[in-house]
């Protein structure tokens, strides 16, 4: 019985757009994507950062807000707007990004104390520039990534 409510109720959702964007994030975002990125205007050295990190296909640098004593962002070149957009051919750049969070983690001494990775995917997480970014969040206890009020039924 809790199944086919399960069902019934992700099928209503879905037909009724309960997952959908709002329309106010969907014309903001459609809107972004128009212009280059921050990022892009960061590595067109339009708009000042120092870069802590480059190779052939990511840059990373610090935020303008930190959230935590070390927080950079690491940023594909290629401009690729959310994870749902990743192609075939962006896999290595993807896995570049792994790779870069790796070297930066011994570059700053914190691979074996510890850090954190976390990337926003549209209205739900968060995600305000639309350029894939991963936060790279390391330097003292972190605790959880989610407040823990989350109660199952």
């Amino acid at each position: 019985m809790r199944t086919l409510y399960l069902a019934i109720l992700l099928t209503t959702c879905v037909f009724t757009g309960a997952f959908a964007q709002s329309t106010e994030y969907t014309q903001k975002k459609a809107e972004k994507l128009l212009k280059p990125s921050p990022f892009e205007q960061i590595m067109a050295d339009d708009i000042k950062r120092e870069l802590v990190y480059e190779d052939e296909h990511v840059v990373a640098f610090e935020p303008l807000r930190k959230q935590a004593s070390v927080h950079l962002l690491i940023v594909p070149k290629k401009r690729i707007a959310t994870i749902n957009d990743i192609e075939e051919e962006d896999r290595v750049i993807m896995a570049n990004i792994f790779y870069a969070a790796k070297k930066i983690a011994q570059q700053l001494g914190v691979s074996e104390t510890g850090y954190r990775l976390s990337v926003n995917t549209n209205e739900d997480a968060g995600q305000s520039v639309f350029h894939i970014h991963v936060h790279f969040l390391a330097g003292m206890k972190l605790g959880p990534m989610m407040d823990q009020t989350y109660k199952e039924n």
